[in-house]
């Protein structure tokens, strides 16, 4: 009977989710009292942390049973997250069920990709040493930006920042975290996403071709139409509801894009070299030439590294619980991936240069693996490198695509306060590929503003994940915390307008307009 009693009355307490400021015990009469030998705890209180095995010992099985509940209730209650029914309607938020090998899938199918193909473009400029120095560099500052997004996901308890501008308006105010996130985002994405279906159209042209060969029809099919077929294969894979719903599709483009990054590297290093190759920086023909072309060439090496407008997105599709919190699989994931991007961009920025030095044409290293080695490597090899080619294309689109699905999606469900049916669903997406095929078309020098690129969406890589750490976190003035994220977000800053003002110059005055795979 008195295990009975006790167990009621302790039921009977009432638990309101509220942050413990003083750490006490509930005794079964339901009386507080404070721990002993508090003062000398090393460890922090928690308000599970009361009900530790000794504390359970002497107590019945019933009256543990009961414990061991509330202790659960507890944790789920020191994590509640405030969530916004919409989001359970909207294609991120819609399904939470992802997991670590999720987040790499993802994160390599965001982080490898065309970009990657153009590093040896900017070795040409910049030379060996300052070449692999300003990449290491930037690899480096991107990760410690990631792993920033990454712990600033959930960074103000009970809530999920599950977008990027989300976060930029928690740590910049609603209007201008909007002003500064809004534009470069989208543009990283619907312009990703164009871009892709120009590379991906035309490296389809090519692959018909060396497939085909001189069996090809009288009439073959324009480049534009091929930029149709390509936008059509995107549009049936993004019907597909959500970003967990496409993890298969970015497995076959990390796949993909790490198999043809290491074809494409490996087999321009296994041919001989052009006989005039010469690895000094190319020449310009004044002082401000030179500090324009180097400040594009550094352009291309910040466009390499994309993906963080899509970081807190990929976190978002995680169940996220006090005793398992979401950041965990998502940095296990990230580095894994991460490692995998490092495998893949040295060795094509370090061997792309070796290969052709500052002969490297414009079009990045499939143009240069088709100009220079047509003859001399196998058809079934080109032909397998392109198919590869389109078929992390098709991948990237989709995910690229997503955070833009999400948005026609919330001002439709935030309108008429319903989910979007399959039919507005499809339309919306059908809508969106055709506009990014009829841009592709009416600007096909976009696939070549990789240095613009670069300096305008570099402070969503760079820039903005040190300030937002300081205005959330709040790290102590003039530590070397403190120090360090105001420096490298002043510095990306710096950057992003050099870089842009050295892209549009280089546009204008070098004729450095990056036509992708357009064969010598």
């Amino acid at each position: 009977m008195t295990d009975e009693r006790a167990e009621a009355e302790l039921v009977s307490i009432p638990v309101t989710p509220r942050a413990y400021s003083t750490p006490e015990i509930l005794t079964p009469s339901g009386m507080r009292s404070p721990r002993p030998g508090l003062a000398k705890s090393s460890t922090a209180w928690t308000p599970t942390s009361l009900i530790s095995p000794r504390f359970l010992s002497p107590i019945g099985t019933p009256m543990k049973r009961v414990l061991v509940n509330m202790k659960g209730y507890l944790e789920e209650v020191g994590h509640l997250t405030k969530l916004n029914p919409q989001d359970a309607w909207l294609p991120i938020t819609e399904s939470r069920n992802g997991n670590a090998h999720y987040a790499a899938f993802h994160n390599l199918n965001a982080g490898i990709g065309f970009q990657a193909l153009l590093l040896p473009i900017a070795f040409a400029f910049l030379g060996w040493s300052w070449g692999i120095i300003c990449l290491t560099i930037a690899y480096f500052w991107q990760l410690y930006t990631l792993w920033i997004l990454v712990q600033l996901h959930e960074a103000v308890p009970g809530k999920r920042y599950n977008r990027y501008v989300e976060l930029a308006q928690a740590a910049f105010g609603e209007r201008l975290g909007v002003w500064l996130a809004l534009f470069p985002t989208v543009y990283l994405s619907a312009g990703t996403a164009t871009a892709l279906i120009l590379i991906g159209g035309e490296t389809m042209k090519l692959f018909f071709q060396i497939v085909c060969g001189p069996l090809c029809s009288s009439n073959p099919l324009s480049t534009i139409e091929w930029y149709l077929v390509f936008t059509s294969l995107c549009i049936v894979l993004s019907q597909l509801p959500n970003l967990n719903s496409i993890a298969g599709l970015s497995l076959v483009g990390a796949v993909t894009a790490i198999t043809y990054a290491t074809m494409v590297w490996v087999l321009s290093v296994s041919q001989s070299r052009p006989p005039s190759i010469s690895y000094h920086p190319l020449s310009s023909p004044s002082f401000s030439a030179s500090i324009f072309s180097i400040l594009n060439a550094l352009g291309i090496v910040a466009f390499t590294f994309r993906g963080h407008n899509l970081a807190l997105e990929i976190q978002a599709t995680m169940p996220s619980t006090f005793k398992h919190p979401a950041h965990v699989p998502m940095w296990r994931g990230a580095k894994v991936a991460y490692f995998f991007i490092a495998m893949c961009l040295f060795p094509v920025a370090i061997g792309g240069f070796w290969a052709y030095g500052n002969l490297m044409p414009s079009g990045g290293m499939l143009n240069a693996l088709y100009g220079f080695h047509s003859n001399d490597i196998p058809r079934f090899l080109l032909a397998t490198t392109f198919l590869l080619v389109v078929f992390n294309c098709l991948s990237s689109f989709q995910i690229y695509s997503m955070p833009v699905f999400d948005s026609f999606e919330a001002g439709y469900t935030s309108r008429t306060n319903r989910p979007c049916s399959v039919w507005v669903r499809s339309g919306f997406r059908i809508f969106y590929g055709f506009i990014s095929f009829f841009i592709g078309v009416a600007l096909p020098f976009l696939s070549s503003l990789a240095g613009l690129l670069g300096g305008l969406t570099l402070p969503v890589t760079f820039a903005y994940p040190c300030f937002m750490w300081v205005l959330i976190k709040r790290p102590q003035k003039y530590t070397f915390n403190w120090y360090l994220n105001w420096g490298l977000g002043w510095l990306g800053i710096a950057f992003s307008l050099a870089f842009s003002i050295g892209g549009i110059w280089s546009m204008v005055n070098s004729g450095l307009k990056l036509k992708f795979f357009k064969p010598h």
